[in-house]
């Protein structure tokens, strides 16, 4: 499958069966993100998994877009780790290194057959405190991944795209 098939592929699981992903897939879904590119390529990224039931059920604790996944992915950046611009107090690179590996991630994911979504439905400062992530992290999204149910479909705008001359601008 070449990207642009993959790219249109992809879409938002907000129905998990419950079988665990394999380890081998697992393994080479997170190899996908430690390849992603980042910011003079710090790797600022911390991506913990969650699969315990306790871990589980602290998401579910902490978000009603869990959607029954059999793994969360936590994505958080070290703040002493990310890229800050010297041209310009308060550009920092953190969020969007996040963005980048979480994105090769989603992509490996579904290239494998595992399904996923993009959660921003969260309280990072609760969630940082109940998973006791250390003080310099901040968490950035959420990505419940597996397999996706038998009744899972893509949302209803899936494929409603704007034209493409309302988002792209030549100066």
């Amino acid at each position: 499958m070449n990207f642009t098939e993959l790219a249109k592929t992809r879409y938002s699981v907000r129905s998990f069966d419950p079988r665990p992903i394999e380890e081998e897939k697992l393994k080479t879904i997170l190899e996908a993100g430690h390849l992603a590119p980042t910011a003079k390529n710090n790797q600022p990224q911390r991506i913990y998994v969650i699969r315990s039931e306790e871990g589980l059920a602290k998401i579910r604790s902490l978000t009603k877009c869990h959607f029954g996944a059999p793994v969360v992915l936590l994505f958080a950046y070290n703040a002493d780790e990310e890229w800050n611009n010297p041209l310009e107090a308060g550009v920092r690179s953190g969020q969007e290194d996040v963005s980048i590996v979480a994105t090769h991630i989603m992509l490996q994911a579904t290239e494998l057959g595992v399904g996923s979504i993009w959660v921003n439905l969260f309280a990072p400062t609760e969630t940082k405190r109940a998973l006791g992530l250390p003080e310099n992290e901040t968490p950035v999204l959420l990505m419940p991944l597996g397999y996706a149910a038998p009744d899972a479909q893509p949302g209803p705008n899936h494929t409603k795209y704007r034209p493409l001359a309302e988002t792209v601008i030549e100066l």
